[in-house]
């Protein structure tokens, strides 16, 4: 599945793609529970053919070489349903079907026993089941609602957002809620209009934030789970700093406490929660960046730790993680160190299902960097485990079973 010309109709569905030598039988039942699947989104204006594959032992810290998942134009985001079956891409385009709209991809993630040549060990591939159109150019993200029946998508350029019900079968429907963002800020080359950049659920699924850095706002709506619909909270919205440039979102384990990176601003701004009415209060913004560096900068991801006693964000420029203790009682934010990313633009950062490693999407440097966490103290110390993938976007980890 390819969008590469702007009006590009969606192709039929592509033959297998994909054969992943996973665990032999015995093996599986003794140390599947350390066994990954690890997808990749990339972008494919260069060398990537769509989006990759690895196995990912976090007992050893071993990785497969790469194979090609699925064949797709710019699958920039992913998002794996709760149940395990299916796996959704957002496809980074700006025209599909000769309309001003991206792409949301639905694959089924088939699980078969292997051609009998290695054994009776499984095997995995993803399987195209259907495309519908997002409602805006560049979509950027997806995620999904906390009972897996919709899945959420912002568009960057088309500054909007939507939710799309998920079929039993895996099929995406046509959008169940739309919103378009209106509104610029300060920064001129970059929010002149509206740039929707994040989106998902709160913990109880009762509402859905969206990060939008063309208005420097985290717009709250009042989320629906029996209808997919979306209406503005009130308030509708909570600010940034002016020329923030908030991009992604992190909610502290306790639900008290949320966290915004800043790509513009190259900071992460504290909020206290209040789940009962949907309400946003912001507390304070840290640097990403050491003091005396002057260099330009785009802050690009954030993530917590299963404990919540450390924060991560990606810093793109000064290519570091920047790695912060959270207090849990105030959510106050304390800088422990930059670490480098053994590579150049790191965007998407993931934690490891089992919590001991950090993976770092280095995008221009086609390489994805393995890391140990100390849980005392959220050092990172390189693991000398390196993937080659062509400019990486985003990781996504599924245990095999």
């Amino acid at each position: 599945m390819r969008f590469d010309k702007p009006h590009d109709h969606l192709p039929p569905p592509p033959a297998v793609v994909l054969l992943f030598s996973l665990v032999t039988a015995s093996a599986a039942k003794n140390s599947s529970k350390h066994q990954y699947l690890l997808f990749v989104g990339t972008y494919t204006e260069k060398e990537s053919k769509g989006i990759y594959a690895y196995r990912f032992d976090a007992a050893s810290s071993a990785l497969t070489p790469p194979g090609i998942a699925a064949e797709a134009s710019n699958p920039s985001f992913l998002a794996i349903d709760p149940s395990h079956r299916f796996l959704y891409a957002v496809n980074e385009v700006k025209k599909y079907k000769d309309a001003n709209s991206g792409v949301v991809s639905a694959f089924a993630i088939d699980h078969q026993k292997d051609d009998g040549q290695k054994g009776d060990g499984q095997t995995a591939k993803l399987r195209f089941l259907n495309a519908v159109a997002s409602g805006g150019a560049d979509p950027c993200y997806i995620s999904f609602d906390k009972t897996g029946r919709y899945a959420l998508v912002a568009n960057y350029t088309g500054g909007s957002v939507g939710v799309f019900p998920v079929q039993s079968d895996g099929r995406v429907g046509e959008a169940s809620a739309f919103v378009q963002h209106a509104g610029s800020s300060v920064n001129r080359k970059r929010q002149e209009g509206p740039h929707a950049h994040w989106i998902e659920t709160t913990p109880d699924n009762r509402f859905a934030i969206a990060v939008d850095l063309g208005l420097d706002k985290l717009l709250v709506y009042r989320f629906d789970a029996k209808t997919g619909s979306l209406t503005p909270n009130d308030p509708p919205y909570a600010k940034l700093d002016p020329g923030a440039g908030p991009r992604h979102l992190a909610f502290h384990p306790s639900g008290k406490f949320v966290y915004v990176v800043n790509e513009l601003q190259s900071s992460i701004t504290t909020f206290t929660y209040d789940a009962s009415r949907g309400t946003l209060h912001k507390l304070t913004t840290v640097s990403t960046l050491p003091r005396n560096f002057s260099g330009s900068n785009d802050a690009a991801e954030i993530k917590i730790d299963s404990s919540g006693k450390f924060l991560f964000a990606s810093n793109r420029g000064h290519d570091t993680i920047a790695v912060f203790f959270i207090d849990s009682k105030t959510g106050a934010l304390t800088l422990a160190d930059h670490f480098p990313t053994e590579g150049k633009t790191p965007r998407n950062i993931e934690i490891d299902p089992t919590g001991k490693f950090l993976f770092v999407a280095n995008q221009d440097t086609n390489n994805i960097a393995v890391f140990q966490i100390d849980s005392d103290n959220g050092r990172l110390s390189p693991t000398k485990q390196t993937l080659q993938v062509p400019s990486p976007v985003c990781l996504k980890f599924l245990a095999v079973e």
